[in-house]
């Protein structure tokens, strides 16, 4: 049975209708077991029709005794509800609720469902989740200090409960008073608010084990409890949904229902959340502002609210950028969380109703007093907005058109760089020293398309005080060495042509952009000279070895017959030098992928030194090569393209840089260590290791680097990936040197000792090729064992279980993880006058989780006597472990086999549920201790577990 769109044939392309419907088949002898199926659809002209396949069975339908066809007439109902479609794409939340949103920056939906809430209670923003509502109104009380609003923040939200203690047998009270800005109540096992204010002033008797040592009466039984003695204008509640599970070492979320009230009377009941100084002529009646809701799970969610910015009925959904209009139903019903049941497509089959969690409700309700409402949720004139804001309102009013006038007239325009050598000057021998200019910090030129390149020249002028006949522009072009220079002057003909065919031009001699240098008139002459198929146009950079400084000293348009020693006195005179100073000059080629910069022949000339137009040349006073670090031109370049400034971090913690050495990628293993060892104060280097860096995932590699395993600092700092290298190094310092250490086999071995819990680890060395035995006595030298001829047992555990054991003949494996440590313990006596059919049982500790067990703890070897009662073994396990009884009470004990768990009785023979196996593996059986008395709290197991406080810091 299908619903059809009736005009779909004279619809318009492009056409859709969204609706909600249902179809149904009535039943005219009891309207319960009527079929009906619901769906929501969008109709378009691919899919205007739409139902359902599969509807009722065709028997059911013609039996006269169903009741669905009764004189032979079938009833079929169709109800349907047109919904608006909302295009998500083009959907303006000012123009469709009067609202607008904030943009989620990454992760800060939370923030932005609470600066709306705060934001939408005007008197707040008239006078100018949890955490970050404390720490948000802190700092806002702090910068309204010594100002006019100084304790807005107070007025609004502060309000103030007493706690007492009470005691019943002597004549004692002790009271103490304390402020709140938000109250934290829990849901777990709470209905709704009411019940949890309930549970908030419910009275705890301090009797038995736990009395009330008063100063004066001693141990007394006394009532312990909260009274309210005032609640402030706006009342913010933080509902508990996150809460720690002590059994299960986890964070978890309480999806309970939850219901919550659009009124909240606190005078209920005779006013028995007040103390008796509270004010009882204030009427304690809130009406609901806000709702934050918390959509997800625990590992991660969104976050956004519903809010009633006005006094009318009218709810609106603030979640991020989008705004819409909501219904009261939607902002409070839908918000209480629990389950929901899945609507019965087919009611008159007799099926259990399929339910499925909420995962979206509140966490966060802002209620406003009644009698304050007016004063809080007051309008607003233009004349509350602070100047400073209106302006800058104004400022983004104004950008915005601009943006969009240049959209609107983006096709009339064109941009394009021009160089020149105030750039050249400004960028080389600071953010760069080859070539001639990174035209990617060039400001770009924005003109007109149609504007003649003549009229360019002009506007040049303007600015930059350079006349038209002292201007000549450049075409730049690209290398096959893969460098960058001025290649050829523009034609008279091409300076007639308009900006945008120029560019046109660039693009054909594939240039992505229009870039241009511009060369100025010499200071000598009045006007450029005319250029002949001789002259040549050629940079200079100035290298100082002493310094060792590169900077860029300007360009000379040279005859290509004239010989570089022609030019030595303009040179000298340009970089400040006496007139015969005897300087040399290199040619700077390529740069990429090795440096190549060649001396130049100042008695040949410019043509035949192969030198051209674009060129640079480099120079520098004469000096002897030991004179200084980097003594010519050809060495500061190898230097500078090599050179790494590297970041040493100590291994055990990878998180913090230790210190930064200047080394070059060229430098050898060797070279880096001893720079190392030198910066350490170490006198031998060998005992160094490094390990490389991971850059996308932020930490070491597993693997250390070999001693001279990788021959330069650019192999260790490139991964896999050619294009990422890394800056980062990690190191360690060893006790002997790391050729010597690679010849042994490091094994990190967690000791049990025969006190329960205690744990000890070493690290044991041993030659390569030793046996599981050499292990065992070298531990033994470094042990206290409980006597003299104990032996040891050795095995390896694997997500909580023993995976293997080792026997002591056994070689140990060279390739063994040193980070995965080997379990030894010591062998009990007991286990020297085990009988035959005594058995050495497999221990776990675990807990269910959804019923599933969750192994955790170290597991252990048990001996179990022939005939042996769980009743005995459990004295056996509780003096082992020394737990106290009131503890060991809560112990289960189960036969685990293969992740399920058979409970076990007091009475039950154990060994009687245990196959006679000698191998130990991850899925052999074993005897379970049930117990949610965990060891402490491991890091990261959940982002709740150990989150960096909020912090403002402006």
């Amino acid at each position: 049975m299908y619903l059809d769109v009736a005009d779909a044939k004279s619809l318009p392309t492009g056409w859709s209708r969204s609706a909600q419907f249902s179809l149904a088949v009535i039943n005219q002898l009891d309207s319960k077991h009527s079929v009906r199926k619901e769906v929501t659809h969008t109709f378009n002209s691919r899919e205007s029709d739409w139902g359902f396949t599969s509807f009722m069975p065709l028997i059911d339908l013609y039996d006269p005794s169903k009741g669905y066809i009764v004189n032979d007439q079938c009833i079929i109902e169709a109800e349907v509800a047109v919904r608006k479609i909302v295009d998500y794409w083009n959907y303006d939340s000012k123009k469709e609720t009067g609202y607008v949103g904030l943009k989620n920056q990454g992760a800060t939906c939370y923030m932005n469902s609470l600066l709306q809430t705060l934001y939408h209670i005007p008197y707040f923003r008239k006078h100018d989740v949890q955490e970050l509502n404390r720490v948000l109104c802190e700092k806002l009380e702090d910068k309204m200090k010594g100002t006019i609003v100084e304790g807005t923040i107070q007025k609004l939200f502060e309000g103030h409960h007493m706690n007492y203690i009470e005691c019943i047998g002597v004549d004692y009270k002790s009271t103490r008073k304390e402020s709140f800005y938000d109250l934290a109540l829990d849901v777990k096992g709470c209905s709704d608010v009411y019940a949890s204010f309930d549970k908030y002033v419910a009275v705890e008797m301090l009797d038995g084990d736990n009395k009330y040592q008063s100063e004066k009466y001693g141990l007394q039984d006394a009532k312990k409890g909260m009274l309210f003695i005032d609640f402030p204008p706006v009342l913010q509640l933080q509902l508990k949904r996150f809460e720690y599970d002590h059994a299960r070492d986890i964070m978890v979320k309480i999806n309970d229902r939850y219901e919550f009230p659009l009124q909240l009377d606190l005078d209920r009941d005779d006013g028995k959340y007040l103390s008796p100084e509270a004010d009882r002529s204030v009427r304690n009646l809130y009406t609901l502002h806000s709702v934050l809701v918390h959509s997800g799970g625990v590992s991660g969610g969104h976050y956004y609210a519903f809010i009633r910015p006005t006094l009318s009925n009218q709810w609106y959904k603030f979640d991020d950028e989008r705004v819409t209009k909501e219904d009261t139903k939607r902002a409070l019903e839908e918000q209480y969380g629990g389950e929901e049941e899945l609507p019965h497509t087919n009611p008159g089959l007799n099926m259990n109703p399929l339910k499925f969690t909420k995962y979206s409700n509140a966490y966060m309700l802002v209620y406003i007093r009644e009698s304050d409402k007016e004063k809080i949720v007051c309008d607003l004139e233009e004349t509350d907005i602070n100047e400073d804001l209106k302006t800058r309102l104004r400022k983004e009013d104004e950008d915005k058109e601009n943006k969009k006038k240049e959209k609107a007239e983006a096709h009339m325009f064109t941009t394009f760089k021009v160089a020149r050598d105030h750039d050249l000057a400004a960028q080389i021998g600071r953010d760069m020293f080859f070539d001639l200019v990174d035209y990617e910090k060039i400001h770009p030129i924005r003109v007109l398309k149609d504007m003649p390149f003549n009229q360019v020249k002009e506007e040049f002028s303007k600015e930059f005080g350079i006349p038209v006949h002292s201007q000549r522009f450049w075409w730049w072009s690209k290398r096959q060495n893969n460098t960058y220079r001025p290649t050829r002057p523009l034609t008279q003909q091409e300076e007639s042509y308009t900006v945008g065919q120029l560019k046109d031009a660039a693009i054909r001699m594939n240039s992505s952009e229009l870039r241009l240098y511009l060369e100025v008139v010499q200071e000598n002459h009045l006007t450029l000279a005319s250029r002949t198929k001789d002259d040549i146009l050629l940079f200079f950079k100035l290298y100082d070895p002493e310094k060792e400084e590169l900077r860029y000293v300007g360009n000379l348009l040279l005859k290509a017959s004239s010989k570089p020693s022609d030019i030595v006195p303009k040179l000298n005179e340009i970089a400040g030098f006496q007139p015969d100073e005897d300087i040399e000059l290199y040619e700077e080629i390529k740069f990429e992928p090795n440096i190549m910069c060649e001396p130049v022949d100042c008695d040949v000339s410019f043509s035949l030194n192969q030198i051209a137009d674009g060129d640079i040349l480099c120079y520098q006073k004469r000096c002897s090569l030991d004179q200084h670090r980097h003594p010519n031109v050809s060495s500061f370049f190898e230097y500078v393209h090599n050179r790494q400034v590297v970041h040493f971090r100590l291994l055990e913690k990878p998180k913090q840089d230790d210190f930064s050495l200047e080394l070059s990628k060229r430098s050898t293993y060797d070279d880096v260590v001893e720079k190392v060892a030198q910066h350490l104060g170490m006198d031998d280097p060998s005992k160094l290791r490094l390990t490389q860096h991971i850059p996308h995932l932020q930490q070491p590699k597993h693997q250390y680097i070999k001693y001279r395993s990788i021959d330069h600092l650019s192999d260790m700092l490139l991964l896999r990936n050619p294009n990422q290298m890394s800056d980062i190094l990690y190191y360690e310092i060893l006790d002997i040197p790391l050729p010597e250490l690679q010849g042994l086999i490091t094994l990190r071995v967690a000791f049990h000792q025969a006190t329960p819990n205690e744990v000890l680890f070493h690290i044991i060395r041993l030659p390569k090729g030793s046996a599981y035995s050499d292990l065992i006595d070298d531990l033994k030298s470094k042990v206290k064992l409980s006597r003299s001829d104990a032996e040891l047992r050795l095995f390896q555990v694997n997500n909580n279980k023993i995976w293997k054991v080792y026997q002591p003949t056994e070689k140990i494996d060279a390739v063994h993880d040193p980070n995965v440590p080997l379990h030894v313990e010591e062998i009990p006596e007991e286990e020297e006058s085990a009988g035959p059919r005594d058995r050495l049982v497999h221990v776990v500790h675990f807990f269910k989780d959804n019923q599933h067990i969750q192994y955790y703890g170290v597991p252990f070897f048990f001996l179990i006597r022939e005939g042996e009662a769980l009743s005995d073994i459990k004295v056996r396990i509780q003096k082992k472990f020394e737990v106290p009884d009131e503890q060991f009470l809560k112990w289960k004990f189960a036969y685990v086999a293969y992740n399920r768990s058979d409970y076990l009785q007091d009475s039950d023979i154990v060994l009687s549920r245990f196959q006679q196996k000698n191998i130990y593996g991850p899925w052999e059986q074993s005897l379970g201790l049930e117990h949610s008395d965990m060891p402490t709290k491991r890091a990261n197991q959940n982002r709740h577990s150990f989150e960096k406080p909020v912090k403002i810091y402006n």
